[in-house]
């Protein structure tokens, strides 16, 4: 026996049983809606929508469910919470309520597990089925609200009177079932505007978080492709410079992409300020040929923000090896117990940051905002033909300073 794919209403159950023993699929609809009103019927009619495949599938939701942890425990917490919540309906004296609670709670529990497992297929379909009632919330705007005003009121009076009314008589739970109706109220009128507050929230965190990332990425291509190419151009009449600098960019973005190694971070064993200023030191005399004196006063581990603070002081330490024309570059590092500081220095030829192309992002983004991003801050003092000298502060959190080893 298998759920009708077609001829349905809402799981197509009543079709199949109508197809299995050979009766009027209206008829059938009938024994549910009144088995319904005994209780039995709605519960049973999602069992069987959770045990029979539908025509065309290999295997019921139920053999789905099983497997969806998420899916169970949702549908446990919901079948809880409704059955304290007739509990409490109960205590204030409906005892009506008692006979449909078990139907209630069971259909509600299996329902989740049917939304979470159907087949994309029919998804699609149990979409257009509550589109009746999902336009309540969303393609009539003012007919939502004013539903959602009128539950909300008739909730307030019901709560208030048993409130007002709650000291004499039955039971001290009258005050808290008139407090779950006002607060239930609240939800009800307030709800819809605290998830589109949440959901904007969350969507504004994920725009700033893609926003960082491609920054982040920029400035690591930057600091590695782009760097690269102005150097094979400056260098195009040295087809053996050309190949060393191909081959030095090709390993470092394979290692970039295949093994998570961000160009311009400290490789191998580098896990340390001074370790990671040699390192500097090194790949900028070995790919630009001007020397790098390199001094470290203490040291101490790595995390993010100085990874970022290293990322920042490699590319203040290519820039001036590339454009300020000194003999030598001076990078000095200092660990303080609550910051570290790297100061990048030459004699050269100095510039006006103001006349920095707006293409030229390598102070711009490399450097300060990449500071900036990891709560450090980046200073740039320059002299027309006395020199340039960034001043590169991160925070730290406060550890043991160890001995520089520089």
């Amino acid at each position: 026996m298998r759920r009708s794919r077609e001829d349905r209403i809402a799981g197509g159950v009543a079709a199949a049983v109508a197809v299995r023993f050979g009766r009027d699929v209206m008829l059938v609809r009938i024994l549910f809606a009144l088995a319904a009103l005994l209780t039995v019927g709605m519960p049973l009619y999602v069992v069987m929508w959770l045990l029979l495949p539908m025509e065309g599938d290999d295997g019921s939701i139920a053999a789905r469910a099983l497997k969806d942890r998420r899916g169970i425990g949702q549908a446990i917490a919901l079948a809880t919470l409704l059955a304290a919540l007739f509990v409490v309906i109960s205590l204030l004296g409906a005892g009506w309520a008692n006979g449909y609670a078990w139907a209630i709670v069971t259909s509600a529990a299996g329902l989740v597990l049917i939304w979470r497992n159907a087949s994309a297929e029919e998804q699609v379909l149990l979409r257009q089925e509550a589109e009746p009632l999902m336009a309540l919330t969303s393609h009539n705007r003012r007919k939502a609200t004013v539903v959602r005003i009128a539950v909300a009121l008739a909730l307030v009076i019901a709560g208030l009177s048993i409130l007002l009314s709650g000291h004499v008589g039955v039971a001290t739970l009258r005050p808290l079932g008139g407090l779950i109706l006002v607060v239930a109220a609240i939800v009800i009128l307030l709800g819809p505007w605290w998830l589109r507050v949440a959901r904007d929230l969350m969507l504004e965190r994920q725009a700033r978080a893609r926003a960082e990332e491609r920054t982040e990425i920029a400035a690591r291509v930057h600091d590695s492709v782009l760097q690269t190419l102005a150097l094979i151009q400056r260098n195009a009449d040295q087809p053996a410079e050309v190949v060393k600098l191909a081959r030095a960019q090709e390993r470092e973005l394979r290692s970039w992409l295949f093994e998570g190694r961000a160009p311009g971070e400290a490789h191998g064993e580098s896990t340390t300020i001074a370790e990671g200023i040699r390192q500097i030191q090194q790949d900028v005399e070995e790919r630009h040929g001007v020397p790098v004196e390199a001094i470290t006063v203490g040291d101490c581990e790595l995390d993010d923000q100085l990874k970022a603070l290293l990322a920042a002081a490699r590319e203040a330490t290519v820039n001036a090896a590339k454009w300020s024309g000194a003999e030598v570059v001076s990078v000095f590092a200092e660990v303080e117990p609550d910051e570290v500081s790297v100061y990048v220095r030459d004699r050269g030829r100095g510039f006006d940051p103001a006349e920095v192309p707006q293409d030229r992002k390598g102070l711009a983004e490399s450097v300060q905002a990449r500071m900036t991003r990891r709560g450090g801050t980046a200073v740039v003092r320059s002299v027309k033909d006395e020199g340039t000298e960034v001043t590169l502060r991160m925070p730290r959190t406060t550890g043991p300073r160890q001995p520089s080893r520089a």
